[in-house]
């Protein structure tokens, strides 16, 4: 298997999108409402929607294997010296197989490059494949974050943080 990590680009807004709207679907799955998922989904991971943000850089990496595109992350400088992962997600056939750590390491090197000494990321709550992947990466817990959604239901995300050192 050939990984490659690549800058996204315009013609992969579709795989993007899907990877994105299933994976995020998948974290939600029986704590928010199917009504809210459609919305979130069709506002965030909508072709127009996806493709203004691979243009403006929020998906900052793709992982490809041979012309397939197999998983994304996003992320970006929210202050002079701390990094954010916006989003990381796997297509789940190639889940399990080191594409997300690939992706993280690419975007924390730019994120070490840019300054950043440490990285932020929000993971929902009860999330079984984020929290132990950032767990795993040295990222600790630090707050839970409880917002309401426009259909009023709670969202629960969790804040977690790591130090980062020039290597």
């Amino acid at each position: 298997m050939n990984i490659s990590i690549i800058k996204p680009k315009t013609e992969h807004a579709e795989a993007i999108a899907a990877i994105c709207a299933a994976g995020w679907r998948q974290t939600v799955e029986g704590k928010l409402s199917e009504e809210y998922q459609k919305r979130n989904v069709s506002f965030w991971y909508n072709h127009e929607r996806v493709t203004n943000d691979i243009n403006r850089g929020a998906y900052t990496h793709a992982a490809r294997i041979d012309s397939a595109l197999a998983g994304v992350i996003g992320g970006g400088m929210t202050g002079p010296t701390t990094g954010e992962i916006f989003l990381l997600y796997v297509e789940e056939t190639y889940r399990y197989q080191g594409i997300g750590k690939r992706l993280l390491e690419q975007l924390t090197r730019e994120q070490i490059d840019l300054g950043a000494t440490e990285q932020w990321v929000s993971v929902q709550e009860g999330n079984q494949r984020g929290i132990p992947f950032y767990e795993a990466r040295g990222f600790i817990y630090k707050a839970k974050r409880v917002t309401l959604t426009e259909t009023g239901e709670e969202q629960v995300s969790l804040r977690y943080a790591r130090r980062l050192h020039k290597t």
